[in-house]
């Protein structure tokens, strides 16, 4: 069984390219599972002890629908002693006032629920009003913005994933 759960939404397919190439820095499936939380339970989330959130912010500030029909059930779900580090797709020249909202939301939540966030990452590059994500000046997990900042997502993926091979003992 792998180490690590991805558990990702996508709309677009950029999410789930993302969950994919984040796979790969870790090492592949032996070590990262992906699940699509379209097809997901709330039982898929009990075998990990580090997990790793995928969610690209929708419309105004929304969650993805699949993360959005999905968030009530994440009450049912232990994540008291689980490691979560987060990611998502944002635009943050299109929607500079709720940039990467939907990784604020699933963090708070998620959070509240006893799961201890890792992977923060900081605000420097981006140019964007408000967010949701934003916790003591940083963002709660990687923020991509495929629609203005391409080029830079490899990198920042790199950078994230060796980040979260210490905080996740890999």
């Amino acid at each position: 069984m792998a180490k690590i759960g991805l558990f990702f939404g996508t709309q677009t397919g950029k999410t789930e390219t993302v969950a994919e190439m984040i796979q790969k820095e870790f090492g592949g499936e032996a070590i990262v599972e992906l699940h699509d939380i379209s097809s997901a339970s709330t039982e898929d989330f009990a075998p990990y002890d580090a997990l790793i959130i995928g969610c690209p912010t929708w419309n105004i500030g929304e969650l993805q629908s699949d993360w959005a029909g999905f968030y009530d059930e994440l009450d049912d779900i232990d994540f008291v002693s689980k490691k979560v580090a987060y990611f998502g797709m944002g635009d943050q020249i299109g929607y500079a006032d709720n940039f990467q909202d939907a990784l604020g939301i699933l963090e708070e939540k998620i959070a509240s629920l006893g799961g201890k966030t890792v992977g923060y990452w900081p605000t420097e590059g981006y140019d964007f009003n408000e967010s949701k994500a934003l916790k003591n000046g940083k963002f709660v997990g990687l923020a991509l913005d495929e629609d203005n900042q391409s080029d830079l997502t490899e990198q920042r993926i790199k950078t994230w994933v060796a980040g979260l091979k210490g905080e996740f003992g890999v």
